[in-house]
Parts: structure tokens; sequence; C-alpha cells
């Protein structure tokens, strides 16, 4: 186990410095001047240069690079040029909706995908597998920005039953949150689920014919038993990667339906930051994003033994 944690976190390393360097290079090249659109148009050329000067952005990109990777190491992510606040202080406070957008999105898509991918394997070729998989079909190929609209139109402005955007007042209670989430939770939750049914089918009709499984019922166990200890519990893998990767993914900020819902989470500020050239929130957050990602990928290999004892990661 320590030889495995040690040899992941070594590669975790090597994977946040190639990310670093990426996004650095990304940044600079990109068109417009952060300076020029910060001052504005009345902007004449010695206030951006001292403005220039100001922000380091002067120095060569080696120079630059050299004291952003400086700072981070220390454990600051740099300070905004638009918001004038440390990039880590912009990021916690727009985490919140981000995380608790993902948590239930995902919690909604493995609701929906994982019985339904159950029951299109067990009833292969049905008309329940085909109505199923025609569903996953359709999910899959909904845009995100449509159905957010859809939902909004039908359960905000005709129906009246939630919030149509935002995220509350900053004195809103949990509940009130949760309502403002609903909506666009639905719309990550369901169309992400269209993937975990296919996964799941896929990975429960392998289960099915196996020896093990005839052997239990065999032995006269129920159907729902042999389903639910023999089947799922090894078809389960392949399904917690993919909801382990779809977490990762909204963490890191789904940015159309922050938009769609108008939510200030981190899809959102990454918008914004782009937008603006706001070099220093778009290397810091897309460097917490990388990091996420890293370390959601090395918690889906240590739940792996937990899902199938099996599978030992020494061996790994």
């Amino acid at each position: 186990m320590l030889h495995f944690l040690v040899k992941r976190l070594g590669g975790a390393v090597v994977v946040l410095a190639l990310v670093a360097v990426l996004v650095f290079l990304l940044t600079r090249l990109a068109s417009g001047d952060p300076v020029a659109l910060l001052l504005g148009d009345q902007a004449t050329a010695a206030d951006i240069a001292a403005a220039r000067v100001q922000y380091g952005l002067d120095k060569p990109l080696t120079t630059q690079f050299v004291l952003w990777i400086g700072q981070v190491l220390q454990g600051n992510l740099g300070q905004s040029l638009f918001l004038q606040m440390p990039v880590t202080q912009a990021l916690l406070e727009r985490a919140e909706p981000t995380m608790f957008l993902a948590l239930f999105a995902v919690s909604i898509a493995a609701l929906i995908g994982v019985p339904c991918g159950m029951a299109a394997a067990v009833w292969r070729g049905s008309w329940i597998d085909q109505v199923l998989s025609s569903i996953a079909m359709l999910g899959a190929s909904i845009p995100s920005f449509w159905f957010g609209l859809i939902l909004i139109q039908v359960f905000a402005v005709h129906l009246g039953w939630f919030p149509a955007s935002g995220y509350g007042d900053p004195d809103a209670s949990f509940g009130d949150r949760l309502q403002h989430l609903l909506l666009p939770a639905l719309v990550l939750g369901v169309l992400n689920s269209a993937l975990i049914i296919r996964f799941t089918r896929a990975s429960v009709l392998d289960i099915l014919g196996e020896d093990y499984v005839r052997t239990a019922r065999a032995k006269g166990l129920g159907e729902s038993v042999v389903l639910v200890k023999h089947v799922l519990r090894n078809a389960l893998v392949p399904v917690v990667t993919v909801l382990g990767l779809t977490l990762a993914l909204m963490i890191g900020g789904t940015v159309v339906t922050e938009t769609v819902f108008n939510l200030p989470g981190v899809g959102n500020l990454v918008v914004r930051a782009v937008l603006r050239r706001d070099y220093p929130v778009i290397q810091g957050t897309l460097l917490v994003i990388a990091a996420i990602y890293v370390f959601i990928n090395l918690a889906i290999d240590l739940l792996y033994t937990v899902v199938d004892p099996r599978i030992r990661l020494e061996g790994q």
C-alpha cells in the first residue's frame, strides 16, 4: 500500500508540473492584454506600461513562470488582476455552490443510472432494455444548455416551483440554497446518468455470464440476492470509475450549466477570468482543478479494494 501511494503521488507531482507549464504558456499565448482591459480605453501608453511593471508582466516569461511557481509552492496562487483579491480567496468563495452542485448531480446520476443499467442488463433484449437504452442514447445527445432552459421554462417560469437562477441571498438557509441547486443538478444528473446506464449495463452483462453467478442460482439463492450480492458488487468497478471521473469533471467547473443558471461557481469564475485575461485566476484555478482530478483518481484506485477485495494495489 505504501509503495503504491508513493508511486502515485510521484506521478501526481509530474502531472501537476506539466499542467502548470502548459497552463502558463497557453494563457500567455492567448491574444489580448489584461492590463489594457483592466485600465480601459482611456488609458495612455504610459499608464499601461506602469501597470505592467506593477503586476510583473514586464518581466521575461521565464522569470514570470519561476516567480509564479515559487508562490504556488508557498501555497499562494497569486492575486487576481480584476477582482483585487487573492486567487485562493476567490476560489473558496465560489467553491461551495460548485461542490454541492457536483455532489447533488452525481447522486442523482447514480440513483438513475445504476438501477436502470441493471434493469437493462437483466431484461436484455426486452422492451425494457430497448426503452432504457434509447433513453441513455437520448440523454447523451441532448445539450445541457437546452435541457436547462427547458427546465427553467417549465418548473421556474410556468409552475413557479423553483428559482430560475442564482444561489440565494448571502444569509439564505441551506434548504434555500439546495432549492436553487435542484434544477441545475437535475440537468447534470439526468444527462450524465446516460453514460452510467451504458457502463452499468455492459458491466452487469459481463458478470451475469460468470460461473459463480450460475452456481449461486443453482444453490437456490433468490434472484435479488444474486443480483445485489454477487452481480452488482462485482460489476461496480467500472461504474465507480465513471462516477469518480464525473464528479471530478463537475468540480472542475460545469461552465455551461453554471452560466445558464447564473450560479456563482468555479465554472463562472473561469469564464469571466478568460474573458478578462485574468492570468492569475486562470492559472490558479486550472492548477487546482488538475489537482482535484489527480487525487480523485487516486481515491478511485483506493476504493477499488473496497468494492472488489480481489484487487491488490501492490501489484499495480
